[in-house]
């Protein structure tokens, strides 16, 4: 996906991660460590996630927080909380193709939610490198989608 850019409204830090992470070629920025309010210090892996505009068609990056299973990255769409899904899911609903950088390693992936035991299995272990997810879980009516990014040749 050629030409991609930093997604907007990306919150400051958000922002901060992402352009130390493109700008080393993901030699840093992998590893994320941020202190959370009564959790203390989390070091989280993040990946870039680009994705086409479902609008524009442009490509947009996000870093998001992720887990593997088996070969295969996931990500939740939380938003925090909030309680509309996140940019980037609404256009991976529209388009599944994606491009994923995880460190210094790129490659294509076709995106997908995840239901019923699936979806539930990796959300405990999404809690276990982010365990706010069951706060914003908790703010929301709204499940919160638990997404494989499944890599394609």
């Amino acid at each position: 996906m050629a030409e991609a850019k930093l997604a907007p409204n990306l919150p400051d830090w958000m922002l901060e991660h992402a352009n130390r992470y493109l700008s080393s070629g993901g030699t840093d920025g992998h590893m994320y460590k941020v202190t959370v309010p009564q959790r203390g210090e989390l070091t989280v892996p993040s990946l870039l996630l680009t994705t086409a505009g479902r609008k524009s068609g442009d490509k947009f990056i996000f870093p998001l927080f992720y887990g593997m299973d088996g070969g295969s990255c996931f990500v939740v769409a939380s938003k925090g909380g909030a309680p509309e899904h996140p940019g980037w899911y609404r256009n991976i609903l529209a388009n599944p193709d994606v491009e994923v950088q995880v460190g210094t390693k790129k490659m294509k992936a076709r995106a997908r939610t995840t239901e019923g035991e699936e979806r539930l299995r990796l959300w405990k272990k999404a809690l276990e490198f982010w365990p706010p997810y069951a706060d914003y879980q908790l703010k929301t009516e709204r499940e919160i989608p638990v997404v494989v990014l499944d890599p394609v040749q």
